[in-house]
């Protein structure tokens, strides 16, 4: 009977693990409910409160197993088998705060800033590997609508937003806990009160970057098909043609026009009449317009590229992408993988890139990031740190068709503004283009498969964020507290053992 109970016990918290996991998926597009990300985690910390290590470990894994299926349902498109198999690995980040939040408690220490500094190492690695990371989910990503919240990841990135979020719920579940003891319920009221108070001071004392001037842009977007066939299709002449249509509506002068990823079906390198029609829109609005191709390099290797032209017909920046996708723009271990069917849908492998490279429009560095390089805050920190003033993303995403997978990627490129305290246009092939303004402010944006053009001007930037400058410092920090806590559990244990009993 004893073993019956355990094994209700343990289905009903992995059931709320499952459930608090889905709900908070909804913080995030589409639904978009960012505020429920304060809160959400409240059920989770009930199915891990007096848990074993393995059990809780278990339990962690259920809720990103919940998580991670509603979050990222738009990769499915690129083959369940894909998708079931990211969101179960990714998962195991998931079972590993479980595992190290029961380790702590066991040893009589649990408190809501040790959780969100696991919580946050855990976010950090994920991120980062294997093969590059996976940066979606991001708990302080939720709240990227949220000009006060958002303004903190100039100060830390969005880890710090993720840290006091975490907090947050674990104070609030705290309080609850503490309802029939005052002295528990004003320690988490004090805890919640000093978040307010940080974050009421990080805004207030936000980074304000120096305006140098202003850039005329044309985003173009040019790919209207969504059905299941042709959004997966190649892209071919009549693809390219409509967006060089678009282009003719253009009236005046610009200093920067875009076509975005996979908007060409050819390197205008070695295809000449591509590269005149680029050439006449650059000569007729005396702009730098931007490109993206697939291009070989003399020592035969494949990149993904962008190419920045000016009215003369000189290439005046050049920048291959340096964080490949796996499964996507390469694949690792090909040879060893070349029994999955599926994997032969990706018939070549890109190089990545090695050097980061910016180009001039009006005398302004600007950076041209490519896809998912806007979702990965060191490489933009790099650029930024390298002079960049504006940042534009060429991204295509039209794989992920109707989906919430695009709207994600452009939520993120409002953190990489907020976190860089610089202006970012996004262009895209089928969706979103938008433009944001560099405290991460949606300034316009376009809808999923619609061809228009964005235009209008920003202003550029000079300056440092906090974030800029010491990089994830709230990482090292909350590495090294960990550290700190292990190492007073550890000598604990140790004179518990000495101490003969009373």
């Amino acid at each position: 009977m004893q073993g019956l109970r355990l094994s209700r016990s343990f289905i009903l918290r992995a059931s709320v693990a499952i459930a608090a996991g889905a709900l908070s998926a909804t913080a995030f597009l589409p639904i978009d409910s960012g505020w429920i990300s304060l809160f959400v985690l409240i059920p989770l910390f009930w199915a891990w409160r007096d848990q074993k290590i393995l059990t809780a470990s278990l339990i962690g894994f259920f809720y990103g197993v919940g998580f991670l299926l509603v979050l990222m349902f738009g990769l499915h498109y690129l083959g369940f088998l894909a998708y079931l198999s990211l969101a179960f690995l990714a998962a195991l980040y998931y079972a590993a705060i479980g595992a190290v939040v029961a380790a702590f408690a066991q040893r009589g220490m649990r408190n809501p800033w040790l959780t969100a500094a696991i919580w946050i190492m855990s976010e950090g690695l994920r991120v980062r590997w294997p093969l590059g990371g996976l940066a979606w989910g991001e708990l302080g990503g939720a709240l990227h609508d949220f000009a006060v919240p958002r303004s903190l990841a100039g100060w830390g990135g969005v880890a710090l937003i993720s840290f006091l979020v975490v907090a947050i719920n674990g104070f609030l579940y705290d309080f609850y806990l503490g309802l029939s003891s005052n002295k528990k319920r004003m320690r988490a009221l004090s805890g919640l009160i000093s978040i307010l108070l940080l974050v009421a001071v990080g805004y207030v004392a936000r980074f304000e970057p120096t305006p140098t001037g202003r850039i005329r842009f044309a985003l173009i977007q040019g790919f209207d098909k969504a059905d299941a066939e042709l959004a997966s299709s190649a892209i071919g002449p009549a693809e390219t043609q409509a967006h060089f249509d678009l282009a003719k509506g253009l009236e005046k002068n610009f200093d920067l026009i875009v076509l975005p990823e996979s908007a060409l079906y050819d390197d205008p390198q070695v295809n000449p009449e591509l590269k005149a029609q680029i050439i006449s829109l650059a000569e007729k609005h005396n702009a730098v317009v931007l490109v993206n191709t697939r291009h070989y390099r003399a020592n035969g290797k494949l990149y993904n590229t962008n190419f920045a032209y000016d009215p003369r017909g000189e290439v005046i920046g050049k920048y291959s992408k340096s964080h490949l996708v796996p499964f996507g723009e390469y694949v690792p271990w090909r040879s060893a993988l070349s029994f999955i069917g599926p994997l032969r849908q990706i018939p070549y492998d890109f190089s990545p890139g090695t050097r980061r490279q910016t180009f001039l429009v009006d005398g302004h560095e600007v950076a041209g990031l490519i896809c998912y390089e806007s979702a990965y805050p060191g490489l933009v920190g790099d650029f930024v740190r390298d002079g960049t003033e504006a940042i534009v993303v060429s991204t295509s995403d039209r794989s992920y068709r109707r989906s919430n997978m695009a709207e994600a990627h452009f939520a993120q490129a409002q953190m990489r503004a907020a976190e860089n305290a610089r202006p970012v246009l996004q262009a895209s092939i089928s969706g979103v283009t938008g433009v944001i303004d560099s405290t991460g402010s949606v300034k316009a944006r376009s809808e999923l498969f619609e061809n228009t053009v964005l235009t209008g001007s920003i202003n550029t930037y000079t300056g440092d964020t906090p974030y800029v400058r010491w990089g994830d410092w709230l990482l090292l920090g909350a590495g090294l507290g960990l550290i700190g806590a292990a190492l007073l559990v550890i000598r604990s244990g140790q004179r518990d053992k000495i101490q003969p009993p009373a």
